[in-house]
């Protein structure tokens, strides 16, 4: 036996597969971390929150994930080739029912949602560029990460599986039920209970982030980035808008500089993009790396 593998204390898995074949009789005798009841205890929180901060941590070591590229967006941005099915089933009942004021609204909004499939495309298109290229070796540079649904994110998701590399999906335990979206790479794609572990593996790896269109989550996140970049909490890092178009119309970021909420120089800290093209080569002339 070699000494140097030796070691003086059994494992915890040992522990467990005695503890398999025994009868716990009650409670207090359970191995504390087998014990569901006292690791769910409103006291164990910080514990709780350490380990949904070392698990994704560990997982990503073990692949060897160098660094990431974050893709957020709205859900509600589906495949535009779904979309135009889902309006020719509407248009056809309107043809039976022309004064349907239900399918009149759907029409609309469907519509509405097929206008802005252009970014579920540019999303797919922008990470297949980023995973093509940077996914070459054992050492993964620049994996897309996510916040795991469907839309825009399934989008990115879907961008990396189709060059065959690796991609993140971060998901959120929420009151209505969210399933990960299929395209995510399984060893990578995990489940948090806190949304502020989360947002901490959203960047803890981050060289860039990428924003598409969209609601309450994608402005949360957005402007967390903004912040700890303007206090300087984090690194210089691209941060690319999709659609000037959405962003100037949603958030007017010259009011808040004439209002001097913020500085003039703080508009330094994103870029308006339109194209996956586009966002790469920012990406790639910060970082000096190859453009094709």
């Amino acid at each position: 036996m070699d000494i140097a593998d030796s070691k003086p204390f059994s494992s915890a898995k040992n522990e467990v597969k005695i503890r398999n074949r025994q009868k716990v009789a009650w409670p207090a005798f359970e191995l504390a971390f087998l014990d569901h009841d006292f690791l769910l205890h409103k006291s164990l929180r910080s514990v709780r929150l350490q380990l949904e901060l070392l698990k994704p941590e560990l997982s990503q070591q073990k692949l060897k994930i160098e660094s990431t590229i974050v893709v957020f967006g709205s859900a509600r941005i589906i495949d535009p080739e779904l979309t135009k099915q889902q309006l020719k089933q509407v248009q056809q009942k309107l043809k039976q029912s022309p004064n349907s004021t239900a399918a009149k609204k759907e029409e609309k909004r469907l519509k509405n949602q097929l206008e802005k499939g252009k970014y579920y495309e540019e999303s797919l298109r922008f990470s297949q560029i980023v995973s093509e290229r940077c996914q070459k070796n054992r050492r993964r540079h620049f994996v897309i990460v996510t916040g795991g649904g469907p839309g825009i994110m399934e989008a990115a998701n879907r961008g990396a599986q189709d060059v065959k590399a690796k991609s993140i999906g971060l998901n959120i335990v929420l009151p209505h039920e969210q399933s990960p979206n299929p395209f995510i790479s399984p060893e990578l794609c995990f489940q948090f209970h806190y949304f502020a572990i989360r947002k901490m593996h959203f960047l803890i790896r981050a060289r860039a982030l990428v924003c598409f269109p969209g609601g309450y989550g994608t402005l949360d996140e957005l402007f967390e980035t903004l912040t700890l970049l303007q206090t300087k909490k984090i690194k210089p890092i691209p941060l690319l808008l999709f659609g000037k178009k959405y962003w100037s119309k949603l958030i007017d970021f010259d009011f808040l500089v004439s209002e001097g909420m913020i500085d003039a120089k703080d508009l330094k800290f994103f870029r308006f993009v339109e194209t996956a093209e586009q966002a790469w080569k920012i990406i790639a002339e910060f970082y000096n790396l190859p453009k094709k």
